[in-house]
């Protein structure tokens, strides 16, 4: 069997310690493998069978699927294994796994890590300590986090909710250039919450940009093809 694990060329899957690829074997400490069966391990009598380009082939034994994948030079992969049969694919395992790599890591570059600041007021705050905590706001939403603005209501203040909101509505009014309301002021017990989320930034716009321009590239590529 070579690298990719295609049949005809070793047999057997190696047996002993090591768990086998697509087997829901532990891998100490309880983790259990993900990877699909792929050729001769995939052990059952039939599969329902799907081409490289996802035409569908039918109900096949397992020999017959295994041989079109040698005479094809490509892998058998179960894609569907609690299906009744299992749906198995041919496909470039190796290249696949490559692709899926690549298409995680630039998910990965692309995501922005979001974190959630917290901000509490009072209902009746003096002008200087709303300044300060205006401030703060400004600051986490230049960084690129969220900002949950709590207004904590005391004894008779939470007979006038609309202090908080009227609060809450200066607050976003005077950060609006940075971030923008995602979730509107809702009572939660004796506090009233407010989350306010950043402006995509710069280099947000950019990635998505990037992003537009390789979709349109592929797509004239293969409508020229």
């Amino acid at each position: 069997m070579n690298k990719h694990g295609r049949p005809g060329r070793t047999g057997r899957p190696p047996s002993g310690g090591r768990p086998v690829p697509g087997n829901p074997r532990k891998l100490g400490r309880g983790l259990i493998s993900t990877e699909p069966r792929i050729n001769d391990r995939i052990r059952v009598p039939e599969v329902r069978l799907v081409g490289p380009n996802g035409e569908q082939v039918g109900i096949v034994s397992v020999q017959d699927a295994l041989r079109l994948a040698q005479e094809s030079d490509l892998d058998l992969v179960e894609v569907a294994p609690t299906a009744r049969p299992p749906v198995a694919k041919l496909m470039d395992y190796g290249k696949f796994k490559y692709e899926s790599a690549v298409k995680a890591r630039e998910s990965r570059k692309n995501q922005s890590n979001t974190i959630i600041k917290e901000i509490k007021l009072r209902p009746k705050i003096d002008p200087h300590d709303y300044e300060t905590k205006k401030g703060h706001v400004v600051r986490f939403l230049k960084s690129g986090d969220k900002v949950k603005v709590t207004i904590m209501f005391r004894g008779r203040e939470q007979s006038r909710p609309e202090l908080g909101r009227r609060l809450l509505a200066r607050l976003a009014e005077d950060v609006q250039d940075l971030g923008t309301v995602e979730s509107q002021p809702k009572q939660d017990g004796r506090n009233m919450v407010m989350v306010i989320g950043p402006h995509k930034r710069r280099s947000e716009h950019k990635a998505e940009a990037r992003a537009a321009a390789g979709d349109k590239t592929r797509r004239d590529e293969r409508d020229q093809a």
